[in-house]
């Protein structure tokens, strides 16, 4: 073929003579023959040069690095490349070749620009790439590509969540067409995208008015309810929440100002109205899944009757039982034994009971209550017809559902002429659907004494009779609960027995072995636990039933089942067992006036005595009962009501009692769990879980105890148990709590101000209470290094330094060290309060003095270091007043004493306080005669 030298200078002539295809030949031959590397690399360079005036950038790539890879510092291979890599849109990789020719030619102009062009074009490129509309775009490319791989969807779909969050993605969504192309997603008919845009749709509807009305406008409600409807929960789920940011947008939470487009904004009354009546046709329609039935409760639930019974205007709830109550009615009497019924979950009829009771209690007057009992009452005598059973027992099936809600009305039902005798007669009917239905109506009848009254000389042989005859185990399951509930009427009271002794607790074993029973279908098991949940008032049920752990798992996995209807049995059953129920006090002056008068006298059964309940809390928490609590606070707000989140806090109280399990409570989430039931509910179920909190956080490691931003959320619930009308063991624990959050970081310490806690925390330190006065003194000391506690004791007209320096010289030593170490604190941090001390109460000197010669060192050193700090504060007379006093004394001897590890910490002040005294020329070094 030839020499590679001579074929190369062959291609450098036809280069130069602008024959590039031949130059290309000739190099080509010469890579051929070359052994030596550097020529070769030489070689290479030429023909990248010929690609590059080809513009073949690929090959100018492949050469040029063949001969970098040679020398690294070929600066006309690496520019070669770099102009290549330019052309090829890799501009990251270009700029790195320019970047290193530049290192080694700083001053080549040409290398410089084109550093400085690229850059600029990189810059360009990322602030396009990241920009919003870039953003939104590639994203929906992503999802509507039929075949992007299904993780790069997920995360697309994902991304577009979090982008339609910020106000700014989700205007971008809006304007780039958006919502076409959202809708277009939920056509797919994929689950992942319907949600992934449903809840995009969510994201841009939040706190923005225009936005959400014009959303609205372009889905349509009635797409939206068609959504909501399908049988999946999580889609049903997403869209209740959608519906949701809409109506909390549309009715104030969005504060912004729309300038002259303000009138079109705010007119969402027409629309608010179209979504209540599209919920409502939702609630009765055949069309509607059972998941979407319970969101379109739930969004009623939620956002018909008012939130405030001060705020004056009901009107949705008047409209809703004008246009719905029949409808709600309807969902209540349903039997899915029976053909033809509405799609149900487990929990829809509890749901519709519950928004029954929230209607109701929203009326404001007797017309209007009478209305409400009117359209029930004409609902069901429309059903009750004798020639067709399954209306019959619909209508007793409603009773039901009213007796579970609004009982008044149910029972006002109940006692109309024939109700009670319709369903004592169909509990005899030979189809078992029928003897179901009426022993449950039964069972929700006899919640009153006066109604038990009856079914107790009425109804007992015939649960009984029942009970004994049925092969059905669902209607034998009824059965048992009727007897328990009749059984339990006496509560707690031991000498109230409704039955023969021994006979409660033969009830509460069959309803164990049932509770056990796996094969047994979830809705027959919970009632199991609603027997128990009456046995449970007699203390040798409670015993047996802790005893059997099998039976408390299998109790705490139902309550984490999805069938919530089950919650609130669960929870009177664990009240019971803890005995954390109100209990009246029994005066014994009153016990020997009932005795003489021949009334009746509570008992309190023996195994209700504390040592019994703290053995069945034990128990309790060993079977795992902190898990099952913790899945049941995260239940949907229609399901867990008021009265259930009572009982769950009067529990975890109990719970709580003894600090030894409280690491337990911690472990299993008890503490994050506390927090819903501390924010929400009853007054009484409020405190409950405050108090617990207060417990849990006296004691424990804030960090975990209560993981992540949960934390802060714990600061309110402590501040409440402050106020004075709260109980003295309250304060005391909430004092505690809030001592440990103080000691854990500086951010709590700001939020306990802010919870404006610091004036309560003061007036505790005057309490009577030593316990309650020695908490507040210890909280105090931990809130001292905020800048905002040490403003307030540098105000002027206010005696907090003087009780700080007062609580010094008190005889408790506990409290002596929460003082001390709040001085201390105070005086380093501001030396205006050094002067002050002297000024606030003529004891200051003799305090200081007996804190400087306590036996404890751990005063000792507090008050050691208070001198210091008042040598320190660059006040010259007060440091003479303190030297020339017996306080020089007492350092000098303290500070000559020698090293001990147990007094360290006082000796070493001492010193420092001496060598202080010596620097401002107070004192002189002592000096041997030579």
């Amino acid at each position: 073929m030839g020499d590679p030298v001579q074929l190369k200078d062959e291609g450098n002539k036809f280069f130069q003579a602008g024959d590039i295809d031949k130059a290309i030949e000739c190099y080509t031959n010469a890579i051929k023959e070359c052994k030596d590397k550097k020529v070769l690399a030489v070689i290479y360079r030429n023909r990248s040069a010929c690609y590059l005036k080809k513009e073949n950038y690929s090959g100018v790539v492949n050469d040029a690095t063949k001969a970098i890879d040679v020398d690294a510092a070929d600066i006309k291979a690496l520019y070669r490349r770099c102009q290549a890599l330019e052309k090829l849109g890799k501009l990251d990789m270009a700029f790195k070749d320019v970047q290193r020719c530049a290192t080694v030619e700083p001053k080549n102009k040409t290398f410089l620009e084109t550093l400085r062009r690229l850059g600029a074009e990189i810059q360009a490129k990322l602030k396009t790439s990241f920009s919003t509309d870039s953003r939104v775009q590639n994203m929906f490319d992503i999802l509507l590509d039929e075949e992007m791989e299904t993780d790069k969807k997920e995360k697309a779909a994902n991304n577009l969540i979090v982008l339609s969050r910020e106000d700014a993605g989700a205007e971008r969504i809006f304007q780039n067409n958006g919502i076409p192309l959202l809708l277009n997603m939920i056509e797919t008919g994929k689950p992942e995208m319907i949600l992934a845009a449903v809840r995009t749709l969510s994201g841009m509807c939040t706190g923005h008015k225009a936005r959400a009305m014009a959303v609205v406008h372009m889905v349509g409600v009635e797409k939206l309810c068609s959504i909501m409807a399908v049988d999946n929960e999580e889609i049903a789920l997403a869209t209740c929440n959608l519906f949701q940011c809409v109506y909390d947008s549309l009715t104030g939470a969005d504060k912004r100002e729309y300038g002259k487009e303000e009138a079109l904004v705010l007119d969402a009354s027409k629309l608010l109205k179209t979504i209540l009546m599209s919920l409502l046709e939702m609630v009765a329609s055949s069309k509607v899944s059972g998941h979407g039935r319970d969101q379109a409760l739930n969004l009623l639930s939620k956002n018909v009757p008012r939130t405030n019974k001060k705020d004056p205007d009901h009107s949705r709830s008047l409209f809703t039982i004008d246009h719905g109550l029949k409808k709600i009615l309807k969902v209540c009497g349903q039997i899915p034994d029976l053909p033809n019924q509405l799609p149900l979950t487990e929990n829809t009829q509890l749901i519709a009971s519950v928004l029954l009771n929230k209607l109701y209690d929203d009326l404001k007057c007797d017309p209007e209550r009478q209305n409400y009992k009117d359209i029930c009452d004409d609902y069901i005598k429309s059903k009750i017809d004798p020639n067709d059973m399954d209306k019959t027992i619909h209508a007793i099936n409603v009773i039901s559902g009213l007796l579970q809600g609004p009982f008044d009305v149910g029972n006002a039902l109940v006692g109309r002429q024939g109700i009670m005798e319709m369903m004592v007669a169909l509990c005899g009917s030979d189809r078992e659907v029928d003897q179901m239905v009426a022993v449950e109506a039964l069972i929700h009848a006899s919640s009153k004494m006066s109604r038990a009254g009856f079914i107790i000389t009425n109804g007992v042989s015939l649960l009984k009779d029942i009970y004994k005859k049925t092969k059905n185990e669902k209607i034998k399951i009824r059965a048992l609960v009727g007897l328990c509930k009749l059984g339990s009427a006496g509560g707690d009271d031991y000498a109230l027995r409704q039955f023969a002794e021994g006979s409660t607790e033969k009830l509460a074993k069959q309803c164990r072995k049932w509770l056990c029973n796996p094969q047994i279908d979830t809705k027959t098991r919970k009632w199991a636990i609603e027997g128990l949940a009456y046995l449970t008032n007699d203390a040798d049920v409670k015993d047996d039933f802790v005893e059997d752990e099998l039976a408390l798992k299998a109790m705490f996995e139902l309550a984490k089942s999805k069938d919530k209807t089950i919650l609130y049995s669960v929870a009177a059953t664990l009240v019971n067992c803890t005995n954390c129920y109100d209990k009246k006090e029994i005066l014994p002056e009153l016990v020997q006036l009932a005795k003489f008068s021949k009334q009746h006298v509570p008992e309190q059964h023996p195994k209700d005595k504390k040592d019994f309940v703290m053995k069945r809390v034990k128990r309790l928490l060993k079977a795992g009962v902190i898990s099952a609590l913790a899945v049941m606070v995260k239940a949907d707000n229609s399901i867990l009501t008021d009265q259930t989140k009572e009982m769950m806090a009067r529990v975890f109280l109990a719970l709580s009692e003894d600090p030894k399990d409280r690491g337990t409570i911690v472990a299993h989430g008890g503490g994050k769990a506390l927090i819903p039931l501390a924010l929400e509910g009853t007054d009484t179920g409020k405190v409950r879980a405050s108090h617990a909190i207060a417990k849990i956080a006296a004691i424990s490691n804030p960090e975990i105890a209560f993981p992540g931003e949960r934390v802060y959320e714990v600061v309110r619930p402590l501040v409440s148990l402050l106020s004075t009308d709260k109980e003295g063991v309250q304060n005391f624990e909430a004092l505690r709590g809030l001592t440990n959050l103080a000691g854990f970081s500086e951010k709590l310490r700001v939020k306990i101000v802010k919870e404006k806690a610091l004036p309560e925390i003061e007036n505790y330190m005057f309490e009577e209470n030593e316990k309650i006065r020695q908490a507040a003194t210890e909280c105090m000391c931990n809130l001292v290094t905020c800048k905002e506690v040490q403003d307030r004791y540098l105000e002027d007209g206010n005696d907090k330094l003087k009780l700080l320096v007062l609580l010094c010289g008190e005889d408790d030593e506990k409290l002596q060290i929460a003082a001390a170490g709040a001085l201390a604190m105070l005086t380093a941090a501001q030396k205006k309060l050094c002067k002050k001390i002297t000024v606030v109460t003529a004891q200051w000197m003799e305090i200081l003095q007996r804190l400087c010669l306590h036996p404890n060192p751990f005063i000792q050193h507090r008050g050691i270091v208070t001198v210091y700090n008042m040598l320190n504060s660059d006040d010259i007379e007060l440091s003479k007043k303190l030297i020339e006093s017996e306080l020089l004394e007492i350092l000098s001897v303290i500070g000559k004493a020698a090293d001990n590890p147990k007094r360290q910490d006082p000796i070493n002040a001492a010193r420092e306080c001496l060598i202080k005294a010596m620097d401002l020329g107070l004192i002189k070094p002592f000096t041997n005669a030579s």
